[in-house]
């Protein structure tokens, strides 16, 4: 017992130690390893877009230059006798990051498949398409939902459950599917982009000190007016028949005993996530796994009053999909290293008004964060932390938010959704209409320099 506590209080001297260090990272940019590991995130990068054209799932390539790249960074501080005290503080931060959002995304799969199991998902198809409606009002209802849920509810929560009812309303016919993630996908990440809590960007910012509530509040004509658009354009492909339904000869689904307090239950969770990052200055998955610890109790009653097939959170738990945590885990540890190597710190030089200056450089974030990601890029731009007024921290909130939804997994919506959707909603099939998502990105930002740089109504 003696040798335990030890064990720990040496453990946490040295994470003090190791955390208080001051010593500057060094750029490796420019060094063999600063090239290799950009080259092996390329190639890595191309086999997680060629998913389909090599059949090999997402999470395998991730997984793979993740761990790599930062083990060779860390091999290349070893050789060059380099303070490896650095390696293990990037390390532990970097894992505290991924913690962040692995745990909040693993809960929030535990609910999706909890309600699931418990015929809410059956109950709410049933209830959309018995009322008659066409693929393209579907398109439309799931797709305002998107939108208005996010803010409160986070935008990966919102689109991991809405793919569901997509996939249980229909399970073959791509022209309505794929159209109708997509649509879901743009309208969380739309709509978590004017909430201070409906995107980890949004939190990063405002956490950041870089606007008050009521600053990003400002953002919803941008948002709404740009998702419109997309959404416009996409209802043109989506079929306008009624689905294959009748509902005399359909039984009507019933939601198990609990399923209610179930949803309660999830709603509950989620507002302890706001919570704890509000209120306790805790992580936001902390509150989502006290709201699982929750469940897990009212569980345990379910199955000493109905049986114990009844609802398993367990069952629920086993049945989410690993890959895309996985996949998550390998794409940030592998942004982790680029930044660590010094790639993502040159984006502050482009904020130079003699090279691209604020505007166009927080524009061209958008476009980035699709293609790396946008926590990683919002948090290098925040720790550059550019000379910028409120209205460009507006914008660069805003792009990097939407911006996410122009390459399928370029944020925590798309990539959730692709889980939901395997095989159906893909980098390809994503990017058959990434054209519609662009135009409705310009408007965005139209609209934003319009209000902000123009009107100036931006508190």
């Amino acid at each position: 017992m003696l040798k335990v506590i030890m064990t720990l209080l040496l453990g946490s001297l040295s994470l003090f130690a190791s955390s208080a260090s001051t010593t500057e990272i060094p750029d490796l940019t420019m060094t063999w390893v600063g090239f290799a590991t950009l080259l092996i995130f390329v190639v890595g990068y191309y086999f997680v877009a060629a998913e389909e054209k090599y059949a090999i799932d997402k999470a395998k390539p991730a997984l793979f230059i993740g761990t790599f790249m930062f083990m060779l960074v860390a091999l290349y501080y070893s050789l060059n006798g380099l303070d490896m005290d650095l390696v293990h503080t990037q390390a532990q931060h970097l894992i505290l990051e991924i913690a962040e959002i692995f745990f909040f995304l693993f809960v929030a799969m535990t609910y999706i498949e909890s309600l699931l199991h418990m015929g809410v998902f059956d109950t709410l198809k049933y209830n959309l398409i018995s009322k008659g409606y066409t693929y393209r009002k579907l398109f439309w209802v799931t797709g305002i939902l998107a939108f208005f849920i996010s803010p409160i509810a986070d935008n990966l929560t919102t689109a991991l459950i809405l793919s569901t009812v997509l996939i249980t309303i229909e399970k073959t016919r791509k022209d309505f599917l794929v159209p109708g993630a997509i649509n879901i996908v743009v309208a969380a990440n739309a709509g978590g982009a004017w909430s201070p809590f409906g995107d980890i960007t949004t939190l990063m910012a405002w956490t950041a000190g870089k606007g008050v509530f009521t600053d990003f509040l400002f953002l919803f004509p941008s948002a709404i007016l740009g998702y419109l658009i997309t959404a416009f354009l996409l209802s043109k492909f989506v079929p306008n028949v009624v689905p294959d339904f009748d509902a005399t000869k359909e039984v009507k689904p019933k939601m198990h005993e609990g399923a209610k307090v179930v949803m309660a239950l999830g709603v509950f969770t989620i507002f302890c996530a706001v919570m704890s990052h509000q209120v306790l200055h805790l992580p936001a998955m902390w509150g989502m796994m006290f709201g699982l610890s929750l469940v897990k109790v009212y569980a345990y009653g379910l199955k000493k009053k109905y049986g114990h097939d009844h609802f398993n959170i367990f069952h629920s738990m086993a049945k989410i999909e690993n890959n895309t945590l996985m996949f998550f885990f390998g794409i940030l540890a592998a942004v982790g290293a680029l930044y660590f190597v010094g790639w993502l710190a040159l984006a502050a030089i482009v904020y130079d008004p003699n090279v691209l200056g604020p505007t166009w450089s927080n524009i061209g974030v958008g476009f980035l964060s699709a293609i790396v990601d946008n926590v990683p890029v919002m948090s290098a731009i925040l720790k550059a932390n550019p000379t910028m007024g409120l209205d460009q921290w507006m914008l660069v909130t805003l792009t990097a938010g939407v911006g996410g939804s122009l390459i399928s997994f370029g944020s925590a919506a798309g990539v959730g959704v692709m889980g939901k959707l395997h095989g159906i909603y893909t980098f390809g099939s994503h990017m058959k209409y990434a054209w519609t998502i662009l135009l409705g990105y310009i408007v965005s930002c139209s609209v934003w320099y319009l209000q902000y740089e123009v009107l100036g109504i931006s508190h």
